[in-house]
């Protein structure tokens, strides 16, 4: 890899993040405003035209907040945390296609940071980490509401995401590859002679599984039993205020953008859209690819806030249930009528 190669990644690693922490930050905002919008309120007005210098008041007060860290905390698992937690959400961007190659004078750019041949075996290797950065700071705040909320989310994550890995085997077998890259251009336009390409088309119940197991994944109602106010005050997070909190809560938005983006890729074709062809601009094709991928995470960040303002979130022995009794057993069904379906189609 060259010295401009070496620049234009680092580059599009700093645009990705930046990306990132802006959707994350701006959700809330939407979050707020889609909440009122349910519940036939206004939602926040005050601070800028329509409130969209809320979420810069709300950084700003999280920054300005007083550190607070309990005296018999483990200081350092106690930051470490919070800081593994946030590290772990936005590395998981790094695999993700956002659109095909853009081409500016001699230079040909890839809108993907790193197109490795186990970019799904990545994505859930980064997941299996965010827990840890849970697991830390509800055990490392020594009170027994974090802890329960650590416990919660740690067996939660682990039952849910067997059940996301046996949707995705399924997937894997339609796909034949675990580049998230291949998988994208595999998908290519929209209807593909006699079929569609999109591979939700194919996999109808393998993407309603990870679409469940993402909401349990990224602590969403109504899987957010490891910070269930009611029962818990505040879950894994109660002892934490500041940056700590917010790095927190901007784990979890970040989270979620990153799992609509996954979702996107891996079921709806990612970047590429209906009629590309019909384009001969390879950038204006790269340009309107990487939008509708856009256009298609905002539509699935938008399902994640609209379930939680409309579901009631489940009993602990309710969602264990779920995750283990039916999801897991409908993932394995998938794999096998997967294998029988392509069997009789060869």
């Amino acid at each position: 890899m060259g010295t401009a190669e070496i620049i234009i990644k680092i580059v599009l690693v700093v645009i990705v993040f930046a990306i990132s922490l802006v959707i994350a930050m701006y959700s809330t905002y939407a979050e707020r405003k889609i909440a009122a919008f349910l519940q036939d309120r206004v939602g926040p007005n005050r601070a800028g035209p329509w409130g969209i210098l809320q979420p810069l008041a709300d950084g700003g007060k999280m920054f300005l907040k007083e550190e607070i860290i309990p005296t018999n905390a483990n200081t350092f698992l106690f930051i470490a945390g919070p800081s593994l937690a946030i590290m772990t959400a936005c590395i998981g961007s790094a695999v993700i296609p956002w659109g095909q190659k853009l081409t500016i004078g001699s230079y040909t750019f890839d809108l993907q940071i790193a197109d490795i041949n186990v970019g799904i075996l990545y994505i859930f290797g980064v997941v299996s980490l965010g827990v840890y950065g849970i697991m830390i700071g509800g055990w490392a705040s020594n009170n027994k509401y974090s802890l329960l909320g650590a416990i919660r989310a740690a067996s939660q994550n682990i039952s849910y995401e067997i059940a996301m890995g046996l949707s995705i085997i399924a997937l894997l077998m339609t796909t034949g590859t675990l580049s998230l890259g291949h998988i994208a251009a595999q998908q290519h336009g929209f209807w593909n002679g006699h079929y569609f390409s999109w591979n939700v088309f194919s996999q109808p119940l393998g993407f309603l599984i990870f679409l469940v197991c993402a909401f349990a994944e990224t602590n969403r109602s109504p899987f957010d039993l490891p910070e269930c106010e009611t029962e818990l005050v505040g879950g894994y997070h109660t002892e934490y205020s500041s940056m700590k909190l917010g790095f927190y809560l901007f784990a979890e938005y970040i989270n979620m953008f990153v799992s609509s983006a996954v979702m996107a890729t891996l079921y709806f074709g990612g970047y590429n859209f209906p009629f590309m062809d019909l384009i001969h601009s390879q950038n204006l094709v790269t340009i309107l690819g990487t939008v509708f991928l856009f256009g298609k995470v905002f539509l699935f960040i938008f399902f994640f806030m609209w379930v939680r303002w409309t579901i009631p979130r489940f009993r602990y022995d309710q969602l264990m249930d779920l995750g283990w009794k039916v999801l897991i057993p409908l993932a394995i069904a998938n794999i096998i009528i997967t294998g029988v379906v392509m069997q009789f189609i060869k």
